[in-house]
């Protein structure tokens, strides 16, 4: 990214409308041809000309789906304009890669663009909303999109939510998955794994286990809660004489609360004559968020 961060953090204005805030709410509804350089309207461009973007947020594309979409266009046309940027002696796609690929499957020269001056961290900032706006990520892509819209934009979770029309809480809920193992999080990709269970075994011991436990048996979201809840750690180098505790469901409950309403890791260590109470954050901008909680700053 070439953009200082001060000119990356200042908010675009109508993004929570997506791209027809940006575009305008009136487009032709036939492509015209045109000059490529020009900045008015939709024209047609080489589909070689087109070169996907490498920061894109969607790294999975469903094979069946893009074959659907592709037979679709075969039929009649690539309707939806491909929003892209100048980019060298190409274009980049900002949004539409997905019928970018299927127009490439359906074997068309020329597909209707629209192109716009962006720079790179607009580039970034509207490919993510665009794509958690139509519900193209799966959950760990979304939460990287969030996660990467509060590290390089300075975005905090209750402004993404306005920006994106969806609540403060499920914001933090994805962003905690993000704390998964990486085998665990490749689960909810491929979607073996629901966001639900693998939401149940943030913090559980070995989750990874838990987690193949889960899909081999089946289990609901409340069966793997159970299962988390009472799974055990992983026995040290060497073993206690004392037994293991078990983990007070309430104070369980209390961390994941907790949890929803900070975005963070939260761990209760709690004893007879009082305990700690512990914040994880992974950057200065989640740790401002808690300390301007605490002070009672307005975030």
């Amino acid at each position: 990214m070439t953009d200082s961060p001060a000119a990356a953090r200042k908010p675009r204005p109508g993004l929570g409308r997506g791209l027809s805030a940006l575009l305008g709410d009136s487009l032709p509804e036939e492509p015209i041809k045109g000059n490529p350089t020009s900045n008015s309207g939709v024209r047609m461009l080489p589909i070689s000309s087109l070169v996907a973007d490498p920061n894109q947020p969607r790294r999975h594309f469903d094979e069946e789906a893009l074959e659907t979409l592709a037979e679709s266009i075969r039929t009649r046309g690539l309707i939806q304009p491909i929003f892209v940027r100048p980019h060298g002696q190409s274009f980049q796609i900002v949004a539409g890669e997905r019928r970018w690929r299927a127009a490439q499957r359906a074997r068309l020269h020329e597909v209707p663009v629209i192109v716009r001056e962006l720079s790179d961290a607009e580039t970034l900032e509207i490919a993510l909303i665009e794509n958690i706006q139509r519900q193209d990520l799966n959950a760990i892509e979304e939460a990287e999109g969030y996660a990467r819209l509060i590290r390089e934009f300075g975005h905090t979770q209750e402004a993404l939510g306005k920006i994106v029309h969806k609540s403060r809480s499920h914001i933090a809920n994805l962003l905690r998955l993000l704390d998964l193992p990486e085998p665990v999080r490749e689960m909810v990709v491929d979607r073996s794994l629901e966001m639900g269970h693998a939401r149940a075994l943030i913090g559980a011991p070995d989750p990874e286990k838990l987690a193949q436990e889960v899909v081999t048996k089946g289990l609901s979201v409340r069966d793997t809660e159970k299962l988390a809840r009472t799974a055990k750690p992983a026995p040290k180098r060497k073993a206690s004489s004392a037994p293991t505790a078990e983990r007070d469901p309430d104070i369980a409950a209390l961390e994941r609360h907790l949890g929803d309403v900070l975005g963070l890791n939260v761990r209760i260590a709690h004893a007879e004559k009082g305990g700690t109470l512990t914040v994880g954050y992974s950057t200065l901008d989640q740790l401002d968020m808690v300390c301007q909680r605490l002070t009672g700053e307005r975030i």
